[in-house]
């Protein structure tokens, strides 16, 4: 799909799905989180072909080189068509750590606390 020469760094970010919204994109851009060559990144600049960005969402640190333009949000698999991420292999380590250690607050099944009915047999079994 071939897209405008000129292309705003916050609709870029929101069509190649970084951002769930376009105001989101802008807020990052706003507060610091979007980076080009090392310094901060104005929501209105504009995008080119060949452009490297640092981008921190909440999910990861990403680095992208653009590769394609936007215009519209288009489907994951098209948008992933329209950059390279270049995330250094550091802070892809990171983020598998993070997972691997992630605790969602379940208890492995039968580990802790017994269940009523093994509770019923420990009462049963000490005459409680």
């Amino acid at each position: 799909m071939p897209a405008k020469e000129k292309l705003r760094l916050d609709k870029y970010l929101w069509s190649i799905r970084l951002f769930k919204t376009r105001s989101l994109a802008a807020t990052a851009c706003d507060s610091g989180k979007v980076k080009f060559d090392g310094s901060q990144a104005k929501a209105s600049r504009n995008v080119s072909i060949g452009d490297e960005y640092e981008v921190k969402t909440e999910a990861k640190r990403w680095r992208i080189k653009v590769t394609g333009l936007l215009e519209k949000r288009v489907a994951a698999a098209e948008a992933v068509k329209n950059y390279i991420d270049i995330t250094p292999k550091e802070e892809i380590q990171r983020l598998q750590y993070q997972a691997a250690s992630f605790h969602t607050g379940k208890r492995p099944s039968k580990i802790g606390r017994p269940t009523k009915k093994e509770r019923r047999d420990l009462d049963d079994f000490y005459g409680s």
